[in-house]
């Protein structure tokens, strides 16, 4: 039986444009290709999650516009349940991304519906839940959302991973709810002050939380901080990055099934780097996943 992952999060429809250089302040510069696709943090990682075969549910909000009917039949083709998704009046979220020859991405989001999202509707649905393994969460619906879902796991005996994306420095109680702490290598400087490529650094951090820590480093592939309390790195293999857009759900979602699977630690940021590695190598976000 494939393993229960639950995703609290965003949901977005990405508008992509392609540049050889991004344009400077009052700078209008052509765009080489144009692409629409589904995006949203909490979509990315169930998507990705739902891809390696975990039995994924997404709880998020949506709204009455036709990028909903968009985002609701996707989640259907990618194996997402869509049964406790909320609905309200008004604009679903966007997320206008640019894209340069490098592969690097610039993205503004819109919240819309995200911000509108239900913490005790989504308590109730992931009551419904039964044998849940995880759930995961990130910044891209209110704080106290988030907070509310975890306790909620937290006291009920479900892994609870958070992605703190777009960076803002967490609170106390969501801190001490979470068990797994994913940042990528900007998030953790805004959050702890400190570089994430200093090895004594992600100690010293990892020893002021109660959750594990997991940095993923880029192109450098993962850190980790030991039981033991050393780092552990996982190495990238190196690939020609077409889009970095979404690579750090990809690795999410993936880490994320792995955990629920029962893989140890270790294994489950290898399938994570894996995914997230492969994931750049093609345009797109969620069209850049594979099996």
């Amino acid at each position: 039986m494939a393993s229960k992952i639950c995703i609290v999060g965003s949901s977005n429809i990405d508008q992509i444009a392609y540049v050889d250089s991004t344009p400077s302040d009052g700078e209008t510069v052509f765009g080489n290709e144009y692409k629409m696709g589904f995006g949203g943090k909490g979509a990315n990682q169930a998507v990705m999650a739902g891809l390696m075969g975990a039995e994924t549910y997404m709880i998020t909000c949506l709204g009455d516009d036709v990028y909903a009917d968009m985002t609701i039949e996707n989640f259907k083709k990618s194996g997402v349940n869509v049964d406790f998704i909320q609905r309200v009046l008004g604009s679903s979220g966007v997320a206008p991304i640019w894209v340069d020859s490098s592969g690097q991405n610039r993205i503004i989001v819109v919240s819309g519906a995200n911000d509108l999202i239900n913490g005790d509707e989504a308590i109730e649905a992931i009551k419904k839940i039964e044998d849940l393994k995880a759930i995961i969460g990130q910044f891209e619906i209110p704080l106290e959302v988030t907070e509310k879902v975890f306790q909620y796991a937290k006291t009920n005996s479900i892994t609870t991973i958070l992605n703190p994306a777009p960076a803002k420095i967490p609170s106390q109680i969501l801190l001490d709810s979470t068990d797994w702490f994913i940042p990528n290598e900007v998030e953790f400087e805004t959050i702890s002050g400190l570089n994430a490529f200093d090895d004594s650094n992600l100690i010293k951090y990892s020893n002021s939380i109660k959750s594990n820590l997991i940095v993923t480093l880029g192109e450098e592939g993962a850190a980790y901080v030991s039981k033991e309390g050393s780092v552990k790195k996982i190495k990238a293999p190196k690939v020609n990055a077409i889009d970095t857009t979404g690579a750090g759900d990809a690795f999410v979602g993936a880490f994320s099934y792995g955990i629920a699977s029962g893989y140890t630690t270790e294994d489950a940021i290898k399938i994570g780097v894996e995914k997230a590695s492969d994931s750049v190598t093609r345009p797109g976000t969620q069209s850049s996943y594979s099996i």
